[in-house]
Order: C-alpha cells, then structure tokens, then sequence
C-alpha cells in the first residue's frame, strides 16, 4: 500500500507543485491522475520515488517512510518501484533481452551487470515477461528497431522484472496512437490485477483513463482537486479541474467506446 501524508514540493523560487497531498493507494488498484499542465502530476510522481526531493510531508509504502531514508535505504526501496516512462528510456543500441535485464541491475553486483552475467533465473523471468507483453519473438531485436508500442512493452517488462509492490507510470500513451495507447493501458491494467500492484498513472487523456481505471484524482495547482470513480467525472467536475470547455466531446467519446466494447464482448 501506498501512503502519502501532507505530500508537499515547493521550489527555490516559491512555486508550490504540491500542496499537502494525502492519498491512499491500496495493493491491487490502478489510480489515474489527471489535470493540467504544471498541476504537479509528474511532480508527485517523481516526489515518490525520490527523485524530487520533497519539501515536507511523508511518503510511506509497505509501511516504509521513504522520505526518512538514507541513501542506501531508499536504492533497497527502489527495487520496489517500477517506473514506466513516456520516452520509454530504453538503451537504443541494446537488444530487447538486455533492455528488460537492466530493470535487475539494482540486485546483481557491478561487475555482473557491466559485463552482462545475469542468473539464469533472471533470464528465465525475462523471457516470461517478453512472452507476456507479446514480445517473445523479439528479444534478439534491437530496441531502435521496435515501434512506439513495442518499446512501450518493453519498458512494462522492464519494470515488472523488478517484482515491485508499486509501479509509477508518466504518461504511458502520450506517444502513441488511439488503437495502441488502449492496448498499453489494459495491459498495464491486467498486470497490475495479475500481481495484486498498486499503480499511480500520470495521464492527459481522461477519456482514456476513464476507459481502464478504477479511480481518478485529479490535480490542480499542486492540489487535490478530484477524487472518485471513473463515472463520477462529471462536466462540472472537468470544468473545476481544467477550466470552461465543452466537455460533452468527451463524455460522448467514453461512452461510444463502453458501447462498443460490450457489443464486441457478445
């Protein structure tokens, strides 16, 4: 479970991306958080695995303040959290295979890693990832070979070799088309139920999130502005997030794809 208590970031320059934030993201769901630009989305994200130092507050997974950790702690906690990137910051040159074994670098020793000599037990779950994610046939491939879609499956895997009890995941779709970017967000849905993680989506398109997830915050100027279910994401609920819009496009667009969807269910 993850715990954040008065989460708050606040720059050299008084900017404040995050405003005492409290969540609670229990083991097994899969939260979307939304809003604009400069909300503090990716903030928060970053804030969680310390990669942004916050400014006060307590961020607590499995129990563990990671805020009150020192350096070595908080590398042992990171294993715990997958991330999931945008630019999918993948290792070009590498193939597929080595690009998923680096998500175990924080456990071999340096000169296993440097030299490539993972346990074939590491090797053996990469493998099954690949095969899970629909890239068994591809793990000799480059990764500037792959498509957008594909790269985006191997970061998943990459993640997932971790065997983190978290999973932090900025903007999964941005760079995708409509067909691939649902594609990526069941699949990191059904793993997430797979293996009873927890996941903190940072995500624009809200008709999307609605589509997948089973919760939705919503942030605005570094504060909560949201927090509900998917069919609760009413107009005026936009409107307070983001501001005045037609937000009927959207509404209409979640709909037609519920429809959609349970008639190609029958």
């Amino acid at each position: 479970m993850l715990e954040l208590k008065k989460l708050t970031k606040t720059y050299r320059t008084g900017d404040k991306a995050l405003q005492e934030v409290d969540l609670i993201v229990p083991n097994g769901q899969v939260m979307a958080l939304i809003g604009p630009s400069g909300a503090g989305k990716s903030t928060l994200i970053r804030c969680i695995n310390r990669l942004v130092e916050p400014t006060s507050g307590s961020v607590i997974l499995d129990g563990t303040d990671l805020t009150a950790l020192s350096s070595t702690g908080l590398r042992k906690m990171r294993r715990k959290m997958g991330m999931i990137f945008q630019e999918y910051a993948l290792v070009e040159r590498l193939t597929v295979m080595e690009n998923v074994l680096s998500g175990r670098l924080g456990y071999v020793g340096f000169w296993r890693s440097f030299l490539r000599r993972f346990p074939q037990s590491d090797i053996d779950e990469a493998f099954r990832l690949l095969d899970r994610v629909g890239l068994l046939a591809m793990a000799d491939k480059r990764a500037d070979e792959l498509s957008g879609g594909q790269r985006q499956r191997v970061g998943i895997a990459r993640a997932l070799i971790q065997n983190p009890r978290l999973l932090l995941v900025d903007e999964p779709t941005a760079s995708l088309d409509p067909k691939t970017s649902r594609q990526i967000m069941r699949l990191i849905c059904e793993l997430c139920a797979e293996r009873n993680l927890a996941a903190v989506i940072n995500i624009h398109d809200v008709a999307l999130a609605q589509m997948f997830v089973e919760r939705i915050v919503g942030l605005k100027a570094g504060q909560l502005a949201f927090d509900g279910k998917p069919t609760e994401m009413s107009e005026d609920v936009l409107t307070s997030i983001y501001g005045e819009e037609d937000w009927q496009a959207t509404i209409r667009k979640v709909d037609e794809e519920e429809a959609e969807a349970g008639v190609a269910a029958q």
